[in-house]
């Protein structure tokens, strides 16, 4: 079948504002219901947009007001990018003639779904050879406490003696947010995604914190666990802004300060890509992912997204309540609802997890919305694609199977 007669109409995307989704005319007080699209996976709709018409009918069956399609990831883009490596949309431009995000935004919208541009923004995978990480070199790269590059990691796991005490929580080249060139470049990827898809309805930050290692770190102001952030051009940058001296190894000096400077640049991150997207669209919403463990968010990955909300810096979080377990569901929602901007809290849910056993998957969708969050989202659409009866248990009564 054609794909144009299958979408209904051509790209909008040089066209400016977007008409206002029929999602958005539900009624007051309703959750809105997102869907988190992977760019790479099991079903890769970026990269067929022959693959865009099922996506729709899937997302509506399931009742979703608003799709988290991804865009960037490690260094990647699924859009015409001078900054990130395009080769992704590149080869779909070039064998099809297509540009497979604007298809995709026309039927998103033709059917009244929002579409927010999800980007991996501190992380880089496992690109070790990402053309963004050749611009900004190896020393925008993060640095543990005990001064060794997550680039120098084997395998991109914590190294020899502390493998035998720490594990990387995510295996991923990350990015410093406190480096030079590093907020800068983020800012200009987002601003030149905007200007390119102005009907864009929102752009949704993922991996916007610093490394995660198992056991947790609380900062380092203990003096225990392993944390990141010490790169010499980042705690130079420290005493060149504070006047203090930045702690390293066993060190506890300013450790505080610290954690709280390296805070403050995860933050102007948020700060500035934010402004930039509604610099280039003022009616765009800015939104991110987050960990649901807000005091662990703040403490061990120097995330506040607390702080964000309550700044205005984000329209909404979307917490990653991802369990299995009913009742720490029931705790996470509250805690997070019942918080500071709560108001502008999703819940996203691990459906994932449930692809043997899906009818949890709809317990858990109705648990979070019992405590009347301002949204909830499925993680993620490849999970429920693959997983006829998982679909079959999500798909909303009412609905067109």
């Amino acid at each position: 079948m054609c794909l144009a007669l299958v979408l209904g109409l051509g790209s909008n995307a040089a066209q400016g504002e977007a008409p206002v989704p029929a999602a958005a005319a539900r009624a007051p007080g309703a959750a809105r219901q997102g869907l988190w699209v992977p760019c790479e996976g099991s079903v890769r709709v970026l990269d067929d947009p022959s693959r865009i018409p099922r996506l729709i009918a899937d997302a509506r069956a399931l009742g979703s007001t608003d799709l988290f399609v991804q865009v960037y990831r490690g260094g990647r883009s699924w859009f015409e990018s001078a900054i990130a490596d395009a080769t992704p949309h590149r080869r779909v431009r070039d064998r099809l003639g297509v540009d497979a995000l604007a298809q995709l935004l026309d039927a998103a919208h033709a059917n009244g779904l929002r579409v927010h541009a999800w980007i991996n923004a501190l992380s880089l995978s496992e690109n070790r050879s990402a053309a963004m990480l050749a611009r900004l070199g190896p020393d925008s790269v993060q640095v543990d406490r005990r001064g060794r590059s997550v680039l120098s990691y084997p395998d991109l796991e914590v190294p020899a003696p502390d493998r035998a005490y720490y594990r990387m929580g995510t295996r991923q080249v990350w990015l410093d947010p406190a480096a030079p060139s590093v907020a800068e470049m983020l800012t200009a990827l987002v601003a030149e995604l905007v200007a390119r898809h102005p009907t864009l309805d929102g752009v949704h930050l993922d991996y916007i914190r610093h490394p995660d290692v198992l056991p947790f770190a609380p900062g380092s102001r203990f003096g225990v666990g392993l944390d990141f952030g010490y790169g010499a051009a980042s705690r130079a940058r420290f005493e060149r802004e504070t006047g203090l001296a930045a702690p390293l190894g066993d060190s506890l000096a300013n450790a505080d300060r610290f954690d709280d400077w390296r805070r403050e640049r995860v933050t102007d991150v948020v700060r500035r890509v934010g402004a930039a997207a509604r610099n280039a669209k003022p009616a765009i919403e800015v939104s991110a992912a987050v960990w649901a463990y807000a005091d662990r968010a703040y403490l061990s990955i120097f995330q506040d997204w607390r702080g964000w909300l309550e700044a205005r810096l984000l329209d909404f979080a979307v917490p990653m309540a991802y369990t299995s377990d009913d009742r720490l569901l029931r705790y996470l929602a509250a805690a997070s609802v019942g918080g500071v901007g709560g108001d502008r809290v999703w819940l996203g849910l691990g459906a994932w997890l449930f692809a043997s056993d899906p009818m949890r998957a709809r317990v858990q969708r109705e648990l979070a919305l019992a405590a009347h969050p301002a949204g909830v989202a499925l993680f993620s659409y490849d999970a429920i694609a693959d997983a006829p009866a998982l679909r079959a248990a999500l798909v909303q009564s009412g609905t067109a199977p």
